[in-house]
């Protein structure tokens, strides 16, 4: 651990290569299918699942029909994705979706926005106003028995979602706050208590997106407006390390690759201005970095049992 820890502080200017020239509006929400060597990530804006195969260099883009959020890889072989409306069922294979949940139907201006699976296989979304009002979105859990309860209320603009190695904590950022807050985690329950600030991301670093976890229990963070990743130590609040990305607005990021050890990274072309976009003409690409540390597998959606 210490020469992994070593390695993610080395003072030197670190830069993400281009992945892929996706020119994405939105891209978000990425995850590693460490069962099929593949990144999963969508553009919510065009409505396109994306499946990226490193090995074959090859994209496949599956049109949702609605704004898509996340996605998240299910035990079954398919998919869970959180859309517009709802969260769907997903066959990666003919595309087509059945709905499981639909948990604001008073709120049509509302739409899913990013989540992930906790370690029991429940899927956690959270929502976002398209209307750009604040504290009228949620963070909501999905359980496989097809129930959903609301966990979170009056969130603004729901992104990053992480659980700490030994399950005791979540990790949960409402962008507009500039916060990443810790909650105790009960994982047999999936209930969530003693919430409390983890970190406070300064303004000038961007505003906090989507986030993974590597397996010393730091957090990955995306910055949109900041063309970086951050990693910073939850428990001491410090930034151990930043890895510059060629695009104005960071997205998502994930672990991936047989090792776990590369970090892909998502972007956005939204809210880049003509200038900006000459500047980083691959904004809304896909790009990756590896920094020295492993990410740890990501959960699947427990529909199986």
């Amino acid at each position: 651990m210490a020469l992994a820890l070593f390695s993610c502080t080395e003072n030197k200017t670190k830069t993400a290569e281009l992945v892929l020239d996706s020119q994405s509006v939105l891209g978000e929400g990425a995850i590693w299918n460490y069962k099929t060597g593949e990144l999963m990530w969508v553009d919510i804006k065009k409505e396109i699942l994306n499946i990226y195969n490193p090995a074959s260099a090859f994209n496949k883009e599956m049109f949702t029909g609605q704004m898509i959020g996340t996605v998240v890889p299910a035990e079954s072989g398919n998919a869970l994705v959180a859309l517009q409306k709802g969260i769907y069922f997903f066959d990666i294979e003919t595309g087509s979706k059945k709905l499981l949940a639909a948990p604001e139907p008073d709120k049509p201006a509302n739409r899913f926005n990013d989540g992930k699976c906790d370690p029991s296989g429940r899927f956690w979304a959270g929502t976002i106003s398209t209307k750009g009002e604040r504290e009228v979105a949620a963070l909501y859990r999905f359980d496989p028995d097809t129930s959903i309860h609301k966990m979170v209320d009056k969130v603004s603009i729901s992104n990053g979602i992480v659980w700490s190695g030994d399950k005791t904590k979540m990790y949960y950022i409402d962008t507009p706050t500039h916060k990443v807050m810790a909650y105790d985690y009960d994982d047999t329950t999936g209930e969530i208590s003693n919430p409390r600030v983890a970190l406070t991301i300064p303004n000038e670093l961007g505003g906090p997106d989507g986030m993974t976890i590597d397996e010393n229990d730091n957090l990955w963070i995306a910055l949109w407006g900041g063309s970086a990743v951050g990693c910073w130590n939850p428990e001491s609040g410090e930034l151990i390390d930043k890895i510059e990305v060629p695009a104005k607005n960071v997205t998502s990021c994930a672990f991936g690759d047989n090792d776990l050890g590369t970090l892909y990274i998502t972007s956005a072309r939204q809210n880049t201005s003509p200038e900006e976009l000459e500047k980083w003409p691959h904004a809304g690409g896909v790009f990756k970095f590896r920094p020295g540390v492993k990410g740890v597998q990501a959960f699947y959606f427990n529909d199986v049992n």
